[in-house]
């Protein structure tokens, strides 16, 4: 345990169960598919719709960007599996703390398996918010706020993840989306999307609306299935 965490964890950690309101509503956060990230979709859609004289490109950052979510979910993952395991804080007795850890999450057999390094959902939505702000600085602002505090923080403060676990997390986001909106990438990426969504709009936003349901809940169905297989594996 590296000494940065260890001090922000301690710190944090000295809050847990002072208030019950206060730990009921880190915890509703954290379930909530609003306040985990359809918020920051819905802000998606209202860059795609918008008008304007920058309305191609707009909707180049919204393909990049989504695409950059997905790409973040799948680097996440496999360095997860990948790198040194590192156990989750509820999970680890050594610390001798104790969070509060009646979130359904922290009680699945799976989410003791799975490491903690690097936050994947932190890479998802920063990701996310870094294509916001692309596309607006001002709305950029808010979508970082919102992702660091009801996405962010209610993960360290439950102890499913390390003060360094959310920091990669939002670096490995940030370059991801960057990367692909560069404008070179980003043209290529988007032009056959565009294309698409011309050609066959009502096939176009029927796949558009299930990617977003599933982003915004960040493919739970096949988080459960894979709970329900290993609980009978």
């Amino acid at each position: 345990m590296n000494p940065f965490d260890l001090s922000v964890l301690r710190f944090i950690n000295h809050f847990a169960f002072r208030s019950t309101l206060f730990d009921y509503m880190a915890m509703a956060i954290e379930k909530f598919y609003f306040t985990r990230g359809l918020g920051l979709i819905c802000l998606l859609w209202w860059i795609w719709f918008r008008n304007g004289p920058d309305a191609r490109r707009d909707r180049e950052i919204v393909v990049c960007t989504a695409a950059a979510t997905m790409l973040s979910l799948i680097i996440g993952r496999l360095l997860a599996h990948y790198l040194p395991f590192r156990v989750r804080p509820f999970a680890d007795p050594a610390l001798a703390m104790h969070f509060p850890a009646e979130v359904s999450t922290c009680k699945a057999p799976i989410m003791r398996s799975w490491s903690s390094f690097p936050s994947d959902h932190a890479m998802m939505w920063c990701a996310v918010a870094t294509g916001v702000y692309l596309a607006s600085r001002r709305l950029g602002i808010v979508a970082f706020i919102y992702t660091i505090a009801f996405i962010c923080f209610p993960r360290v403060y439950l102890g499913m993840h390390y003060p360094t676990d959310i920091l990669a997390g939002v670096a490995l986001g940030v370059v991801i989306c960057l990367l692909l909106n560069h404008a070179v990438i980003r043209q290529r990426i988007a032009a056959p999307v565009l294309e698409w969504s011309v050609k066959y709009q009502g096939a176009f936003y029927v796949c558009i609306f299930l990617l977003s349901f599933e982003l915004a809940s960040q493919f739970d169905e096949l988080r459960k299935l894979s709970e329900f297989l290993w609980d009978r594996a």
